[in-house]
């Protein structure tokens, strides 16, 4: 939600200062949102290929080693190193891989998940106390009903954006969930969609107010609201970034009489 982001305070990331020493921080420069910060021992390229597992992790939501080491080209061992050092600095935590239906011998994969500290760096949840606290407000002055209102006047923008990006998807929901996609990506959600047994699923792998919502669930709400409007059927939301989840996933109910075709359209690449 680009409003809610506005609201956020997202700031845009500070260009490098000519001059700055190779480690990339020029002395006495604000750190840019997202950069990583050298410690003691790490290598300007065991910092770069930090901040692209992180940007990858930000974009797939829970991966295993053996996913994010094909994306970056490294052996096991050395995407290992870097994963274990993400761990040591709280930046990423480790869980078994949540399997459906039946599954092989021996345990689960592990599946490496940014912590909220890691997504803080990343430059999406500034000012989230001065936007929780004005929620409150409004919830105390207006209740609930003030706090539905408001959360669907932030979304109204989003979805008049949306819509004018899938002016040409048709009438069939999986084909317009895939073009919302696409126009969600734009906006900056990381999103895809899929068609699976059941139906279609939208995924958003990024979410600028998810520490907001989290207290303020009216604003998943809302944004759920758009995405059943545009997609034009009821659709459910089966997990959020805000209570937890590593991706934001929407069910979109297969549709009588409509054969599905079984393939995955994608419009940012991911493995979950």
């Amino acid at each position: 939600m680009k409003n809610m982001a506005a609201l956020s305070g997202r700031q845009p990331a500070t260009a490098p200062v000519a001059g700055a020493p190779a480690s990339g921080v020029a002395t006495g420069a604000r750190p840019v949102p997202g950069a990583a910060v050298p410690v003691a021992g790490s290598t300007a390229t065991d910092l770069s290929t930090r901040d692209r597992v992180t940007q990858l992790l930000l974009e797939r939501g829970a991966t295993t080693a053996a996913q994010l080491g094909s994306a970056l080209g490294l052996s096991p061992a050395a995407i290992r190193r870097h994963l274990d050092a993400m761990l040591a600095d709280g930046d990423v935590v480790a869980r078994e891989q949540t399997v459906r239906g039946s599954r092989g011998r021996g345990r689960p994969a592990k599946v490496f998940v940014l912590t909220d500290a890691a997504r803080g760096r990343c430059g999406t949840h500034h000012y989230d106390n001065i936007a929780t606290a004005a929620l409150r407000w409004i919830s105390r002055n207006g209740g609930s009903v003030a706090v539905e209102a408001f959360a669907a006047d932030q979304v109204a923008a989003l979805e008049d954006r949306c819509r004018a990006a899938m002016e040409d998807a048709g009438d069939d929901p999986l084909a317009r969930a895939e073009a919302l996609a696409g126009a969600l990506t734009a906006e900056g959600y990381a999103a895809n969609a899929s068609t699976i047994a059941s139906g279609g699923q939208l995924c958003q792998h990024h979410c600028p107010v998810a520490h907001v919502a989290a207290e303020f669930p009216q604003l998943c709400e809302a944004e759920t609201a758009v995405i059943s409007r545009l997609v034009g059927t009821h659709v459910q939301r089966l997990a959020t970034i805000a209570h937890g989840d590593g991706v934001c996933t929407t069910h979109i109910p297969a549709q009588p009489g409509r054969a599905q075709s079984g393939r995955t359209v994608t419009t940012v690449r991911t493995d979950r």
